[in-house]
């Protein structure tokens, strides 16, 4: 791997909690710098020591930022900035609705293969590290058995902002909950076919504005397709006071399950699991981590979009490929 010559140039677009975390992250990590953040608020308005400008500024940056972290929804924001930035800088973004991926990442591709940059798509822990750890598991076991996701008991930065993206929305938090009879169940090894809705229920807690028909409000979160339309949702509507008292932390989690046979009656049984205090925070990390794996990519001359399954692990470290061999192969 060839060494780089300056530590790596990186840019935020949006600053909500995962714009705050990339920038912390950031901060954790020497070969790369903080460039600049970009609001469509006015940038005065911001809490950063860093500096911050105006979305619009963003094209004047092509030579002063090698990779930009876009932190904005997969609802609205994501889909409709990535293709633009894609036409100027190397990306790195969060998507994160499975059943849209596929078109997304042809949409991203056709951006940045016509401008010769690098789009990494939908990284962070599901999509992105989970989804690894599902192949790996159907790689290694692909007999005798099945992959099953369990995510939370946590706080869903997506389904959180796609609620507070309705009409008549002021606020809201979304929880996913494991169904946890169903979580032993598959780890018991029996054979189950489930749904994610089979193994999950989300709970919804929404500060409502005033005058809104609750009634009306209710049935439109609990039938928003890709988000609750197909899982037990429940719906508390509460004050703005409730919400930032009891729902302003932001804990996260969940399991990667693939049993399977190496051989007839031989059960194997491969599992995942992360639990974390802060779900913006570690999805920044992760984002951060394959930012520096675009910059490579590019410097190796590649570019269109990429997904973590065309990634290899060490373009993820900032440390030296012989050193990671010696230490931890």
């Amino acid at each position: 791997m060839k060494a780089q010559n300056h530590r790596i140039r990186v840019g935020i677009i949006g600053y909500g909690n995962l714009g705050r975390g990339v920038e912390m992250a950031i901060s954790q990590n020497q070969d790369m710098e903080l460039v600049g953040i970009f609001t469509r608020r006015d940038p005065s308005t911001l809490a950063s020591q860093a500096a911050a400008y105006n979305l619009q500024e963003v094209e004047s940056f092509q030579d002063k930022i090698d990779v930009m972290v876009l932190c904005g929804g997969s609802a609205k924001d994501l889909p409709e900035q990535v293709p633009y930035i894609a036409k100027y800088f190397h990306t790195v973004d969060s998507f994160d609705t499975h059943a849209k991926i596929p078109e997304y990442l042809e949409v991203v591709d056709q951006a940045a293969s016509a401008s010769g940059k690098v789009s990494v798509i939908s990284t962070g822990w599901d999509p992105g590290l989970f989804s690894l750890l599902r192949l790996l598991g159907q790689s290694v076991l692909p007999e005798g058995g099945d992959t099953h996701t369990f995510w939370g008991k946590g706080l869903s930065q997506g389904h959180s902002d796609a609620l507070r993206r309705l009409e008549g929305v002021k606020g809201a938090v979304q929880y996913t909950i494991p169904k946890e009879e169903v979580l032993q169940e598959v780890r018991s090894g029996k054979p189950v076919t489930l749904s994610a809705a089979d193994k999950h229920e989300r709970v919804c807690y929404v500060v409502a504005d005033e005058g809104v028909d609750l009634e009306d409000l209710q049935h439109r979160i609990k039938t928003m397709p890709h988000y609750f339309a197909d899982y037990k949702t429940t719906v508390h509507f509460i004050s703005e006071e409730e919400l930032r008292k009891e729902h302003s932390n932001m804990p996260h989690g969940g399991t990667v399950i693939h049993t399977g046979e190496s051989k007839v009656g031989d059960k194997q049984r491969v599992e995942f699991t992360l639990a974390l205090d802060s779900n913006p925070a570690f999805t920044a990390s992760v984002l951060v981590a394959y930012a520096r794996a675009a910059f490579r990519l590019a410097q190796q001359g590649q570019s269109g979009a990429k997904t973590v399954f065309d990634i290899p692990f060490g373009l993820l470290s900032a440390r030296p490929i012989d050193e990671l061999i010696k230490e931890l192969l």
